[in-house]
């Protein structure tokens, strides 16, 4: 199933963006998994650090990875898009418009490849399910959560895309246009290693403000998708749901936070060092 979602098949000469996006995923995926479980437990079920991670311990090393699979398939092809059509987007533009101001140009292009990563919920909806220990008796593996979810159509497949959205557009934005200005100011002492360090320290620096500032969207969004079958809640309901379970009090949306810029401080930081490093050796 991941083979024809992995990689696109482009020339490498051309379209090196989306193979060193892959590539930058891939690394990321196989280090901060675990931690990424170890947040979606506390997003899920409103519980501090210790808690979530007493669960995992109790479920042992085989259901730490267990769901993996979709994440791996989701995530680089996802890195691989927003780096890729990126690129893409920019060079389009300024065929169509030449005179077309640098800064919007990024800025509709951050968005445009943000929005095409939405294609890939149903990775993201089965990572969900995967990692929700209430549906460890029911799915056995990702293919197998991807079959059991096929009788309840397409649709059942992009349940929570709305929170998906108003996330990866912005996001994206945020992303780049960051990254821009962090590489003029982050000192490089012109070696390898010296690159490598400054880009992951502005990768990780960015990763960290962007995934904390959309972390309440990524609450309602993993809400909404550990429901299979049955009726297609808005946006605005479940977070009207959660808020009140949650004392009407905002701030407790961010429970988990913390977990959450940690990963997102090696996620980036590792996305941004691998994709450069990647990049500038092919």
């Amino acid at each position: 199933i991941c083979r024809g979602y992995f990689l696109p098949r482009m020339k490498l000469s051309e379209n090196k963006e989306f193979i060193c996006g892959w590539g930058a995923a891939f690394i990321n995926i196989t280090c901060t998994y675990p931690i990424n479980k170890l947040m979606f437990r506390q997003m899920l079920h409103d519980v501090d650090s210790r808690d979530a991670l007493k669960q995992l311990r109790s479920e042992g090393t085989f259901y730490l990875y267990r769901g993996v699979l979709a994440p791996l398939c989701q995530k680089t092809v996802s890195v691989s898009i927003m780096f890729g059509m990126y690129q893409e987007y920019q060079r389009l533009a300024e065929m169509l418009h030449p005179s077309i101001n640098p800064t919007l140009n990024k800025f509709i292009a951050a968005l445009l490849s943000g929005t095409t990563e939405a294609i890939l919920t149903p990775f993201e909806r089965v990572q969900t399910l995967m990692q929700d220990r209430a549906y460890h008796g029911k799915f056995q593996n990702s293919i197998h959560t991807f079959r059991e979810l096929r009788p309840f159509g397409i649709k059942e497949y992009y349940r929570g895309i709305i929170p998906i959205l108003m996330r990866n557009g912005p996001s994206n934005v945020m992303f780049f246009l960051m990254r821009d200005e962090a590489s003029k100011i982050l000192p490089s002492n012109g070696t390898w290693y010296g690159d490598l360090v400054s880009n992951f320290v502005g990768g990780a620096v960015i990763g960290a403000i962007i995934s904390s500032v959309f972390y309440p969207l990524n609450v309602v969004k993993t809400r909404m998708q550990c429901t299979v079958g049955g009726e297609f809640v808005t946006f605005r309901h479940m977070l009207k749901v959660i808020l009140a379970e949650r004392g009407n009090k905002y701030t407790k949306l961010f429970r988990g936070v913390h977990v959450n810029y940690t990963r997102a401080l090696l996620s980036w930081g590792i996305i941004n060092a691998s994709y450069e490093l990647l990049i500038t050796t092919m």
